[in-house]
């Protein structure tokens, strides 16, 4: 589970007990099938300490996606930022990726239910996925073109895809695969797989955009 940021440190136990029980709720039945009782139900307290913590049912969600965000990005950042070629800059992304979307499964779903259904967060999601893009951008701006097919845009939309659906798709088809695929072993080889499309993708980017 994502873990609280600076600004929650100055929370309770107990308030980051409903913080962590509401993200659980809300990734498996959605924000409208979620009510105020039942977080407090899951977090173990009293529904009136859910409103005097964090306000409201709305005002709890955007800080549940808040908390992903800014996790998730620091992960990737931090990733990235150790130094080393782009493609061990790359690999460490994608490993970081990774890790943090299977310890935080029910995160994709959430977003992906504001999007879809239309939710009262959207614009929220909308506005951390455009930070998202940007950073990605910037990135890969040493070797990405600005427009065309190889745009850091195109980059962006598919190194999010292979991570997260793999979370989202994998359960359904599981009987198929034969083997749990969120086993150790499975999700070791889905790591030696990124780690082939992240050599690929960015030798071919090069060669194409090295007489640019």
């Amino acid at each position: 589970m994502v873990k609280a940021k600076k600004q929650y440190d100055s929370k309770s136990e107990r308030a980051l007990q409903i913080l962590d029980a509401a993200a659980v709720l809300l990734g498996e039945s959605g924000y409208d099938g979620v009510s105020a009782r039942d977080i407090a139900e899951r977090a173990g307290v009293n529904k009136a300490l859910v409103f005097y913590y964090w306000g409201s049912k709305p005002e709890l969600f955007e800080k549940v996606l808040e908390r992903y965000y800014d996790a998730h990005r620091d992960a990737l950042e931090q990733a990235f930022e150790t130094g080393g070629t782009i493609v061990e800059r790359m690999h460490r992304v994608m490993d970081s990726y990774l890790d943090f979307i299977e310890e935080n499964r029910i995160y994709p779903r959430l977003v992906q239910q504001q999007l879809t259904g239309g939710g009262p967060h959207t614009d929220m999601v909308r506005h951390h996925l455009a930070t998202f893009f940007e950073w990605i951008t910037e990135v890969l701006a040493e070797i990405s073109p600005k427009t065309g097919p190889l745009a850091a845009k195109h980059f962006y939309l598919s190194i999010s895809a292979i991570v997260t659906n793999y979370f989202t798709i994998t359960p359904a088809i599981a009987k198929q695969w034969g083997v749990d695929p969120m086993s150790p072993a499975a999700l070791a080889e889905r790591r030696e797989h990124l780690h082939w499309l992240v050599d690929t993708l960015l030798a071919r980017l090069q060669e194409e955009t090295s007489g640019d």
